[in-house]
């Protein structure tokens, strides 16, 4: 059996198992089904929850690919009577729902790959907005530029990355070719958990088979157009093997906002120095006077787009607020404090975090 630190289980969770029943072990989801939960860290290799727990939780408290659960253990099945407060959480808007109820995409991820494609896919604004989410969830961004060998020269498509990935590492890879893939378990270590998260066809489930050195994940060809098929049906997390975990997803078509715990501004950190030097604390940008951000696109320094980006997802986290349930809309906020703050403590020891 794979030990627990291998994947991932640490003191932050070892306390929270600490105040449970002794009897209880911890656990890994691996992947999610209707009823079942594929299970890593313990002899059972499928788990399914108790009656209370189907009762009681929300769709948002429901264990996702990456969360620690307490089990209590046995032959062919587990019993899970408890999931374990994540340390990171990529969350969106539920699609196709009008009260913004929030879907968690994966849990206690310490990296996201962010990948985009060289032929056709890029677009600044999608990018915008994954990182916003990923800084959200307490966990890092990495941009990956994957199928550069498609392009003779990949210096424009890396020049509109940086200028909306202000500070974020930027990698260029091919899966094709394996450039960049040393670069990328650059990032991996024993224990540390990374994720592939972007648009259908940009390549994600072919970096991951060039890392795990095997066929897992199923690859589609090229379409006319040189998009990749949509291949990857579910989230699935993945031990690599010279150490780390892998959790590859599917392609997202949409990725709505829907809490704001700082991420914005780090995502946007050019609009947020300008902004501190605004007349008003509460400005809006939009006209107020003594905007310094609206100054600032008005002397040529901040891109009108950028702006105009920063602003869409703002009333777009404000439109969801608005539809949330007070009560809800609290919890989530206190629950990205305590996020962020294990982050901002678990960084001063993992310089890893910092890169």
């Amino acid at each position: 059996m794979t030990s627990l630190a291998s994947l991932g289980f640490d003191e932050f969770f070892a306390a929270q198992l600490r105040r449970l029943d002794p009897a209880w072990v911890p656990a890994r989801i691996a992947s999610e089904g209707r009823n079942t939960f594929r299970l890593l860290g313990c002899r059972a290799e499928i788990g399914e929850l108790t009656g209370r727990l189907r009762r009681s939780l929300a769709p948002e408290e429901r264990p996702v690919c990456g969360d620690w659960v307490a089990v209590a253990d046995g032959e062919e099945r587990a019993v899970i009577h408890h999931v374990l407060d994540r340390r990171t959480a990529l969350v969106r808007r539920a699609p196709g729902r009008e009260d913004a109820r929030p879907q968690v995409l994966a849990a206690n991820v310490d990296v996201f790959f962010v990948v985009t494609s060289a032929n056709q896919d890029l677009n600044e604004r999608r990018l915008e907005r994954y990182l916003a989410a990923v800084w959200n969830s307490g966990a890092s961004p990495v941009i990956v530029l994957n199928k550069v060998d498609l392009v003779k020269d990949p210096a424009p498509l890396l020049g509109a990355i940086e200028r909306v990935a202000l500070g974020v590492p930027v990698l260029q890879a091919s899966a094709k070719s394996g450039v960049g893939l040393e670069a990328l378990r650059g990032y991996l270590a024993p224990g540390r958990t990374v994720a592939f998260v972007g648009s259908s066809g940009v390549g994600k489930s072919s970096l991951a088979n060039r890392l795990l050195g095997r066929e897992v994940q199923q690859v589609g060809e090229l379409r006319a157009d040189e998009r990749g098929r949509h291949t990857t049906t579910a989230r699935q997390l993945m031990e690599l093997p010279h150490g780390g975990l892998l959790i590859d997803t599917p392609g997202l078509r949409e990725l709505g906002l829907i809490d704001d715990a700082g991420g914005l501004d780090v995502s946007f950190p050019d609009v947020a120095a300008f902004a501190e030097q605004c007349r008003f604390r509460d400005c809006r940008h939009a006209g107020e006077p003594g905007c310094a951000v609206v100054e600032a696109v008005e002397r040529g320094e901040l891109a009108p787009e950028r702006l105009a980006s920063y602003r869409k997802l703002v009333e777009e986290l404000e439109a969801a607020e608005r539809r949330r349930d007070p009560a809800e809309a609290a919890k989530a906020r206190q629950r990205w404090k305590v996020i962020h703050k294990g982050l901002r403590a678990r960084a001063k020891i993992d310089p890893k975090l910092k890169r």
